[in-house]
C-alpha cells in the first residue's frame, strides 16, 4: 500500500504564517479554507491571502490583520465573561483558548489537533515563566493571530489527509528580539524548551526564524525529523516568509507517495 506523505522542509524555520502559506500552496481550495475559519467565534481580524514572491520564488503570503478596535472589544467581552475566575487580563490561557475551540463547529481531528498544538506552547511558557499551566498568559499564543495560525494550521492538515507527517532538522536564528518581556536571545526560551529531543542547527543568520507558535506546530505534527525522505513528489508549496534575510525566507513543504522499498 502506498502512503501519501507530507514533507515540511524548514530550511528558514518556521511559523504560523508561513506553515499555512505553504499548505495552501499546495493547492488547498482557500475559499473551504477560510469558511472554515469562520466556525472559530472570534473577530477582530481579516486574512489577506495572496500570491507573491520571495527572491524570486513564486508562493503565497498569508497575513491576519488585526483590526485593533474590534480585538480590544473582544478581549474586553471575554474578560467579562470570565469575571467570576478573577481575570483582570486581557491575555488569554490555555483555558480561554480551548473554549474557543470546543466552542467552534470545527470537526473533532481539527479541535483536538489544534488543542495539541497550543498545549506544547502552554507547557513551555510554564515551564520558562516558572508558573502553574492555567496562570500562563499567551503573551504571543492569546493573541488572535496565533490563534488563527494554529488552528488554520490544522484545517489544512485535515484538509490534505496525508498518511505521515516528516520534518527537516529546523534551522534556528540567533541574535535577540523583542518581547513583552524585553529582549530575550533567539531562539526564544519557550522555543527552544518546546524543541526538546528534535535537531536543531544555526546558521548564524541574525533572526527569529523559528517561532514558538512554528515550534509547537512541528513538533504536533512530524513523526520523525530526517532528511527529504525516498519518495515520488506530487506537489510543492512556498508559504513565504515576511523578512528579507541573507537567507531566502520561505518554508517549503512536499506531498508525493512513499517510496516503499519490495522486499
Amino acid at each position: 500500500m502506498e502512503k501519501r506523505i507530507l514533507y515540511f522542509d524548514c530550511l528558514s524555520g518556521i511559523s504560523g504564517d508561513m506553515t499555512i502559506a505553504a499548505l495552501l500552496d499546495l493547492g488547498i481550495n482557500q475559499d473551504e479554507f477560510l469558511q472554515e475559519l469562520k466556525k472559530i467565534n472570534i473577530d477582530g481580524y481579516k486574512i489577506e491571502v495572496k500570491k507573491s514572491q520571495k527572491n524570486g520564488i513564486s508562493g503565497i503570503d498569508f497575513k491576519v490583520i488585526l483590526d485593533s478596535h474590534d480585538d480590544i472589544h473582544e478581549h474586553n467581552h471575554s474578560h467579562q465573561h470570565h469575571h467570576s475566575h478573577g481575570h483582570s487580563h486581557i491575555h488569554r490561557n490555555l483555558h480561554d483558548v480551548e473554549h474557543i475551540i470546543d466552542n467552534s463547529k470545527l470537526n473533532n481531528k481539527v479541535k483536538e489537533m489544534s488543542k495539541t498544538i497550543f498545549g506544547y506552547v502552554a507547557a513551555s511558557e510554564a515551564k520558562i515563566h516558572d508558573k502553574p499551566i492555567e496562570e500562563v498568559h499567551f503573551h504571543e499564543v492569546g493573541a488572535v493571530d496565533s490563534i488563527i495560525d494554529i488552528i488554520g494550521t490544522a484545517i489544512c492538515i485535515d484538509k490534505l489527509n496525508v498518511d505521515e507527517i516528516y520534518s527537516s532538522y529546523l534551522h534556528l536564528g540567533t541574535g535577540f528580539v523583542n518581547c513583552a518581556h524585553g529582549r530575550i536571545p533567539v531562539p526564544a526560551p519557550a522555543t527552544l524548551d518546546i524543541l526538546k529531543g528534535i535537531p536543531i542547527y544555526s546558521t548564524g543568520v541574525r533572526s527569529e526564524l523559528v517561532t514558538p507558535t512554528g515550534a509547537a506546530i512541528i513538533r504536533a505534527l512530524a513523526k520523525d525529523f530526517v532528511p527529504i525522505p525516498e519518495m515520488l513528489v506530487e506537489q510543492i508549496g512556498y508559504g513565504l516568509g515576511k523578512k528579507d534575510l541573507e537567507i531566502t525566507n520561505v518554508l517549503r513543504v512536499l506531498v508525493g507517495k512513499k517510496k516503499l522499498k519490495k522486499i
